[in-house]
């Protein structure tokens, strides 16, 4: 899942951004309230965790100003103040959760679990063909197997399928997996394609994920992939003429 955490003090981001990828997610970090109000339009996260304390917009700007952009996606407030009024004035402007810091990491990643459960629009689950990924359990199968996967691998096989019937390029995949912008040589894309090309018995060309040359790659759509993975028709035994078989004993 794409995450946004717009928290000012660096160190509390960077130890949200390391609890929440340990659950396999892709964590963007801003500092921020005027950044925070930019990457959520850029990368519209599934779940939005926005400190009210910061610099250039505080925090209940930034719910307005995200909450005018979309009124579905999460978010879940962060806050020092313990003042009754300010958490009822957050609730009121849209956010569907608010902690008070200092709070337990493990309950604000089981917070961030159920948030993410009642949310239909976040597409929790993924298929194409017999392959199925479930977001928020960090788990993939295919043909009923399970399938193992890297977080990186779970991320990459996640944002092609987010983008299904589209070509991806290699500068997004790196910049949306890895957070890099593309240096002036790197395979990385391209050996952890063949990663999971591996672990999903999808040797290349690739059925499930194409290569289009030059280009990026792509996980094709249901109609497309249902024309290649559809099983062949054995054709019947050619029916033999009586007057041959008769002509045959002659």
């Amino acid at each position: 899942m794409r995450l946004l955490v717009a928290e000012d003090d660096n160190a509390l981001g960077l130890f949200l951004c390391r609890g929440l990828e340990a659950d396999g997610h892709r964590v963007r970090l801003v500092s921020d309230g005027g950044a925070a109000v930019e990457a959520f339009r850029q990368d519209v996260p599934d779940l939005t965790i926005l400190d009210l304390n910061m610099p250039v917009k505080d925090g209940e700007q930034v719910l307005e100003e995200v909450r005018a952009m979309n009124t579905d996606l999460p978010v879940l407030v962060l806050t020092a103040r313990q003042e009754l009024d300010t958490r009822i004035r957050c609730l009121d402007r849209g956010a569907d959760d608010l902690m008070v810091k200092p709070f337990s990491l493990h309950e604000l990643r089981a917070r961030c679990r159920a948030l993410l459960r009642r949310k239909r629009e976040a597409r929790l689950q993924l298929r194409a063909g017999d392959l199925e990924l479930d977001r928020l359990d960090h788990t993939a199968r295919r043909g009923g197997h399970s399938i193992v996967l890297t977080n990186k691998e779970f991320a990459l096989l996640e944002h092609l399928m987010l983008n299904r019937g589209q070509c991806v390029s290699r500068v997004e995949l790196l910049d949306s997996v890895w957070n890099m912008e593309q240096p002036q040589t790197t395979n990385i894309v391209d050996v952890y394609v063949n990663y999971l090309r591996r672990k999903l018995n999808d040797p290349p060309p690739g059925e499930l994920i194409r290569t289009v040359r030059g280009r990026g790659y792509l996980v094709p759509s249901d109609g497309e992939l249902a024309i290649v993975m559809q099983p062949a028709i054995p054709l019947p035994p050619p029916r033999i003429p009586a007057t041959a078989s008769v002509l045959e004993v002659h």
